[in-house]
């Protein structure tokens, strides 16, 4: 990365999360500032990176080429109206919050200015916390192709970052990727009880579910195969495999999958519109 000036308004975990793969990625300690209400949260950021920190969040801006937004969603309008005063009118915008929409964002933030701030809206997985994440990014038509790659930089330092054609994909990737991780955490949570009733014991049998996931999804990651044809490769005829993955599409596997992460589209959809302005 050439080096910009990051300004993170919000240090808690996404935002450590990401000031820590800058660094990993060389991005001087000196280019990047946060701003935090917590003093704590500021001096345990301040001892482990290096950044200046700051109380006051106009003053981590000052300066900026880059400004994450990685408040709660909560609190996002009372934050970007506080700043909107103090951008400078170039500045790239990206926001971390969920639900809320590039629309309200420039609304928030535009003040007095003539024209839209630029903005890039993004859903990072908490994987990202290992530099594992996956992120869906949505640029509005004010971003520049330098900032575009910027963004795609910024997100890149703790994993995987996808652009979107439409902002609406959003939700959807909310329901995968977003709300994902719960979803493998879900199915580790039920092969442990699974193979305890089976007669391993707790700890082994966590071990060897969490084993197993890992493995499964390096495997599905680095292959060019697709996971399809992955699955039937280890599927022998009338084996074991088998009896299982029969016993898993008996009871609706798939059409359940798709129940859920329907339902969590819907629901991201719904926070949107509660959220926005």
């Amino acid at each position: 990365m050439n080096s910009p000036r990051i300004a993170f308004v919000g240090a808690g975990n996404m935002a450590t999360s990401l000031i820590g793969g800058l660094l990993a990625q060389g991005v001087p300690a000196s280019h990047i500032r946060a701003s935090d209400p917590g003093v704590e949260q500021r001096s345990r950021l301040n001892a482990e990176h290096g950044i200046e920190l700051f109380a006051d969040n106009p003053a981590a801006i000052a300066e900026a080429d880059v400004v994450v937004l990685a408040v709660k969603p909560q609190v996002m309008k009372a934050v970007c109206l506080d700043l909107a005063r103090h951008l400078k009118g170039h500045e790239l915008v990206v926001s971390i919050a969920a639900g809320i929409s590039c629309a309200s964002l420039a609304n928030w933030l535009r003040a007095e200015r003539p024209t839209a701030p630029a903005i890039v809206r993004c859903m990072p997985n908490t994987p990202a916390l290992l530099r594992q994440g996956v992120s869906g990014l949505f640029a509005t038509p004010e971003v520049s192709a330098a900032q575009r790659q910027l963004a795609e930089q910024l997100l890149g330092a703790v994993g995987l970052a996808l652009w979107l054609d439409e902002e609406q994909q959003i939700d959807a990737v909310t329901a995968l990727s977003g709300s994902g991780p719960a979803y493998f955490f879900l199915l580790i949570e039920a092969m442990t009880q699974a193979g305890t009733q089976l007669g391993l014991d707790a700890q082994t049998a966590a071990r060897l579910a969490q084993h197993t996931a890992l493995g499964a999804a390096r495997m599905a990651a680095e292959s060019q195969v697709e996971a399809g044809e992955l699955r039937r490769r280890v599927t022998s005829p009338n084996g074991t495999t088998e009896a299982a993955i029969r016993c898993f599409q008996a009871g609706g596997f798939s059409e359940l999958v798709q129940q859920a992460m329907q339902a969590a589209q819907q629901r991201s959809a719904e926070l949107a519109a509660q959220l926005g302005d």
